[in-house]
């Protein structure tokens, strides 16, 4: 489990658990990605269980090989610990000057600050388990207001407005976090 310090929980911001994803969060995943903000920003939704599975033995094997490492945020308060979002590594390699975070959270999981805490308690996993990680990049598309949003309540910086490349049809921000 990843975690670190936490603010004291509140009903509007349930303390969250990072963990790898297993098949018994499959049927969940699913749920979630029925939601169709999730699906606008999303490259590759999952929407059956077979996706899912295949979805998730990627995922083992990308955690395996060290180049990504997915996580299930999970709501510590819910009953059962309900799934509420995913976050992701990616890209830890000596060729990639910064690697990237990557999130979603489960529409039944907005505005309670889930994204941000799930992103903070990767960010430091990744500075701890990576000594030579210096900076993260966050990235997203420039209409997505609520993932700039996130960047900066985790202390990520704007640094530069990227050109649209596919499969997002529009421009994207740059968002960064030093180390330290």
């Amino acid at each position: 489990m990843l975690g670190g310090p936490r603010s004291p929980d509140t009903p509007s911001a349930p303390a969250v658990a990072l963990r790898q994803w297993c098949a018994d969060d499959l049927d969940d995943m699913v749920a979630a990605y029925r939601d169709p903000v999730l699906r606008r920003w999303t490259i590759a939704p999952v929407t059956s269980l077979a996706e899912a599975r295949r979805w998730l033995d990627g995922a083992q094997r990308d955690w395996a090989d060290g180049r990504r490492y997915t996580f299930a945020v999970l709501d510590e308060q819910a009953d059962g610990r309900r799934l509420v979002g995913n976050v992701v590594l990616k890209g830890v390699t000596p060729q990639r000057p910064a690697p990237e975070v990557g999130y979603w959270t489960a529409s039944w999981a907005r505005g309670r600050g889930v994204a941000s805490r799930a992103v903070t308690a990767l960010s430091r996993w990744a500075f701890d388990r990576f000594p030579e990680v210096t900076r993260l990049d966050l990235l997203h598309q420039v209409d997505n207001v609520a993932s700039c949003r996130v960047a900066q309540k985790c202390g990520f910086v704007f640094q530069e407005t990227l050109p649209a490349r596919p499969p997002f049809p529009l421009d994207g921000h740059r968002h960064a976090l030093d180390a330290g």
